[in-house]
C-alpha cells in the first residue's frame, strides 16, 4: 500500500471562486437560488411541468435549470421565480468593516 502526501486545506465555500471562474460570486448566488427553488419544488411535490407553469417557463427549461444550466438566467429573473413560490425576497444593505475587500452578497433562505 502506498502513502501519498496529499495536502488538505480549508477551501472557499464558493466552489466557483475556488476554481477561479469568472463571475464566481454571481454564479454562486444563482446556484443558491436554484437550490432553494429545487427544495421548494420537492417540498410541494410538483412535477417539472407544474413547476414550469408556476414559473412561466417550459418543463425542459426547468430540467436544464435543475441540472445546473442557469448561466443565462439573471439573478433578477431567478428572484422572480422565488416569488412565484410565494416567497418574499428581502434585500438588506449593511456597512462592511473597512478591511480593503469588496462587499459580499449572501443568500440565506428561511425555511418555513
Amino acid at each position: 500500500m502506498s502513502t501519498d502526501n496529499n495536502e488538505v486545506h480549508a477551501g472557499n465555500p464558493n466552489i466557483f471562486a475556488e476554481l477561479e471562474l469568472p463571475d464566481a460570486e454571481s454564479h454562486f448566488l444563482k446556484a443558491q437560488i436554484v437550490a432553494e427553488l429545487y427544495r421548494l419544488t420537492q417540498e410541494a411535490k410538483l412535477t417539472q411541468a407544474r413547476t414550469g407553469a408556476r414559473m412561466g417557463i417550459s418543463q425542459p427549461e426547468v430540467s436544464r435549470l435543475f441540472k445546473g444550466h442557469f448561466r443565462e438566467y439573471s439573478v433578477e429573473r431567478l428572484i422572480g421565480f422565488l416569488t412565484a413560490f410565494d416567497q418574499d425576497v428581502e434585500i438588506v444593505a449593511t456597512s462592511r468593516a473597512k478591511d480593503g475587500g469588496p462587499g459580499q452578497i449572501t443568500f440565506r433562505p428561511v425555511s418555513g
